[in-house]
């Protein structure tokens, strides 16, 4: 979708199978439990406490890989106050989160954004993701950090002219860019990545960027420039300046390179990864009250003004309100509580400690 700062370790690519999104006929609803929106570290907690209630949960996530701010700002950045954790880095977070979560089996569905969420039942919602899927869920989560990550767009003058038909800031499908002639732009994990799992299925690769220098992975970038040195694809060291092409269908970019010469590069596609940016996005149109572009909770459940659909970590709002990790940790545990009721409404929850419990820690797999 955009730079990548986080090595690959977290790109859905590299996950296990268990972590992967399932193909599926996206006119076919999936049902669940819950859907969680947003996989940083406190969606990805709220899945573990779920999961000890028997709930199931699907998570949709804008970025391409699993972990939210944690692994898209400060992958390698030491975090100081997880409880019992006296430094530990997002990298290493979101792997101890993903280890932790294994046992529930959770469906990650990356690449996706939340665009509609309709109440169907009481509670019951019917969720849309702008990559046509539909779940249909007893409970919404919204974990969604500051918001969603969003796509900034080059300077190119006229760019929104090509916009979802020729230029497209993140990768859907792999199959829409066969026998494509593509340029992408950029010199982060995104840009290398994509050069990389693109150029067997394209008919031209060319990879732009405005120095000779990368920000990603170094086996990434070896990758790259032996492709480059066999001739199986081009690599141009400069800026685009603007585009070429009518009705939305480019047939060219026009480049300048360091010494300020201009010349042009044969395409029919680009993919521009100039970075993110957070916003609140879709979140105004879900129903959900809004507070200073927050939304506002109740602090027995984190429940929003629609029952059913809540809110933890830094999306919502509250008196005395931390944000902090650990702050949304213990949102997602007395979520799950209030969650409960709604999945099984004729379940008695009792309470129980995974350090006693012997239901519990079958359920985690512990001997």
């Amino acid at each position: 979708m955009a730079f990548l700062m986080a090595p690959c370790w977290l790109d859905r690519r590299n996950l296990p199978a268990q972590f992967n999104r399932k193909e599926a006929d996206m006119s076919e609803a999936i049902k669940t439990d819950v859907l969680i929106i947003g996989a940083g570290p406190c969606g990805l907690f709220a899945v573990f406490e779920l999961g000890l209630l028997d709930m199931k949960a699907h998570l949709v996530d804008i970025l391409d890989k699993i972990g939210g701010q944690c692994a898209e700002l400060y992958p390698e950045k030491p975090i100081y106050d997880i409880p019992g954790i006296p430094m530990v880095t997002g990298h290493g977070l979101t792997e101890a989160l993903l280890e932790q979560i294994k046992p529930f089996g959770p469906t990650f569905h990356l690449n996706e954004m939340v665009e509609t969420i309709e109440k169907i039942g009481d509670p019951g919602f019917r969720v849309t993701t702008d990559a046509g899927q539909v779940f249909e869920c007893k409970v919404v989560v919204i974990s969604a950090g500051g918001g969603s990550f969003q796509p900034k767009r080059p300077p190119v003058p006229g760019i929104e002219a090509y916009e979802g038909t020729s230029v497209f800031y993140a990768v859907r499908k792999m199959e829409q860019f066969r026998d494509k002639n593509i340029l992408i732009v950029g010199g982060g994990d995104s840009a290398l990545d994509w050069t990389l799992n693109l150029h067997p299925i394209a008919k031209r690769v060319t990879l732009l960027h405005r120095r000779d220098d990368f920000r990603a992975a170094p086996h990434s970038v070896d990758q790259m420039r032996a492709l480059v040195a066999s001739g199986k694809m081009d690599l141009k060291i400069g800026q685009v300046t603007s585009l070429e092409g009518e009705g939305g269908k480019l047939s060219g970019a026009v480049m300048k390179d360091n010494a300020n010469a201009v010349s042009k590069i044969e395409c029919d596609t680009m993919l521009p990864f100039f970075g993110l940016t957070m916003k609140l996005g879709p979140v105004a149109n879900w129903g959900v009250a809004l507070e200073n572009n927050l939304v506002p909770v109740e602090t027995a459940s984190f429940e929003t003004n629609i029952p059913g659909i809540f809110a933890i970590g830094d999306i919502n709002t509250y008196p005395g309100k931390l944000k902090l990790i650990l702050s949304g940790f213990h949102e997602g545990a007395l979520m799950s509580q209030k969650a409960h009721r709604y999945v099984y409404p004729d379940k008695r929850l009792v309470f129980q400690y995974t350090t006693s419990s012997s239901s519990l820690q079958k359920k985690l797999g512990v001997n």
